[in-house]
């Protein structure tokens, strides 16, 4: 059997063997596993997420962006949607949305007319503090299969893979 790699080569597999079908279930030994695995866990998070927000009356792509107002003050739009992984229409939307709501405003930036900085308001940070608590019953429902530590040892885990060498402060 004959499979293409992103080369473009044909790799062979030894006579009488197949590739490993790729899942998301446990015990899975494909490549793809892990990856299928953090998919699915990102679904179960964020649909969890999701309505712990609805009632505060915004959604995650809303929350993410607060959250680097949050952690780094006034940010263009073009480093919002760096920093979120959204395209630059996409961060257009939600700052738009954010402003009608109250919950952020977009500032000239010295020296460049053309460059707006969003910066979260008042309101804003009371509600990105609000979704915290609104949150945190959700957050427990979310790893309460977990036992005693393995909490703790997921954040930790999934914090390395993430931030690999220790770079917590990219996202």
């Amino acid at each position: 059997m004959a499979a293409d790699d992103p080369s473009g080569t044909t790799t062979s597999l030894p006579t009488g063997t197949t590739a490993p079908r790729a899942t998301d279930r446990p015990g899975d030994g494909s490549p793809f596993a892990l990856g299928l695995l953090l998919r699915r866990a990102h679904w179960r998070a964020q649909t969890v997420m999701t309505e712990a927000l609805r009632p505060l009356g915004i959604e995650l792509r809303h929350f993410s962006v607060l959250i680097v107002l949050v952690n780094s003050g006034p940010t263009v739009q073009r480093d919002l949607a760096a920093a979120t992984g959204t395209d630059k229409a996409g961060v257009m939307r939600v700052v738009d949305d954010l402003e009608r709501k109250g919950l952020a405003v977009r500032k000239a930036v010295p020296g460049d007319r053309r460059v707006k900085a969003v910066e979260i308001t008042p309101q804003g940070v009371e509600l990105f503090d609000a979704a915290h608590g609104a949150a945190k019953p959700s957050a427990e429902r979310l790893v309460a299969e977990l036992g005693a530590g393995e909490t703790e040892q997921l954040m930790d885990l999934l914090t390395r893979f993430a931030h690999p060498g220790g770079d917590e402060g990219s996202g």
